[in-house]
């Protein structure tokens, strides 16, 4: 679905930062300076948002995860419901070190969550004293909050999208060093060549970051949407399948029927004979 700057206008994505505060880097997308504030040009980001929505529904459809990061108070609520609503994982609280360089620790803190759950389940946990109960509930709260999120991320991700690359500088970093592509929203104070896909937007405004979420989100659906059909067309082939070949075997049964009869009689009348 095309993106209508109209739109884009209307939720206030064009309104930058104060032309003191940009970055000369990100001129190619500024439009304008009004009463001291930069204005960006809202075709070049209906233009961009395009190319991530395409290169993000291509990477959905190929099974990866994309984590959304965001620990901005704007963007938190935003981003957890639309990275949720396409079952993809989200960083909304602070950013824990290591998280894509040392995913191997990360992973045995969302195990260690998995065997509190367990321990809850089968009963071990109420074999435990008071004390210790209180102390494994405070650690799966602290790990549940940080990283709740992503439990379900096993490996690392096909792709990061992040609200406001200034704030969230230590993803970015870690993401380059992995060759991870980044996706993200870039206001005019940041530096879009630590991004593989540019989307020059306000990341300040929550409805800027509703409006740019909205379309990412339902890119990646699109892109989940083609994977599921890619995976039920063989089921649906074997299915139409399976009655052919009973018909084909009924029509060979039935050919087959009379030549054994006369096979059956010639026998009998050279035993006679």
């Amino acid at each position: 679905m095309a993106v209508e700057v109209k739109e884009l206008l209307e939720a206030g994505v064009h309104f930058g930062h104060l032309t003191r505060k940009w970055d000369p880097n990100m001129a190619p997308y500024v439009y304008m300076e009004r009463n001291g504030i930069h204005i960006i040009n809202l075709y070049k980001t209906a233009a961009k948002i395009d190319e991530a929505g395409a290169a993000l529904s291509k990477i959905a459809a190929s099974g990866r995860k994309i984590l959304f990061v965001a620990t901005k108070k704007q963007a938190k609520d935003i981003v957890s419901e639309k990275a949720g609503s396409v079952e993809m994982p989200y960083i909304t609280e602070r950013w824990p070190g290591g998280m894509l360089t040392n995913f191997v620790t990360i992973r045995k803190a969302v195990k260690k969550m998995a065997a509190i759950d367990r321990m809850k389940k089968d009963g071990t946990f109420m074999t435990l004293s008071k004390k210790e109960r209180l102390q494994v509930d405070r650690l799966r709260a602290k790990l549940e909050k940080n990283l709740g999120s992503i439990s379900d991320m096993t490996r690392l991700p096909g792709a990061l999208f992040v609200v406001d690359i200034k704030r969230e500088h230590i993803a970015i970093k870690e993401a380059q060093k992995l060759n991870i592509p980044i996706f993200a929203m870039v206001d005019t104070n940041s530096d879009p060549r630590q991004v593989d896909y540019v989307i020059p937007a306000n990341d300040d405004a929550s409805k800027s970051i509703d409006k740019i979420l909205t379309h990412v989100s339902n890119a990646i659906a699109g892109g989940l949407a083609e994977r599921k059909a890619e995976k039920d067309a063989p089921k649906a082939e074997k299915k139409e399948e399976a009655p052919a070949k009973k018909e084909e075997k009924v029509a060979v049964a039935k050919k087959e029927a009379p030549a054994k009869k006369e096979e059956k009689v010639a026998v009998a009348t050279q035993e006679e004979e």
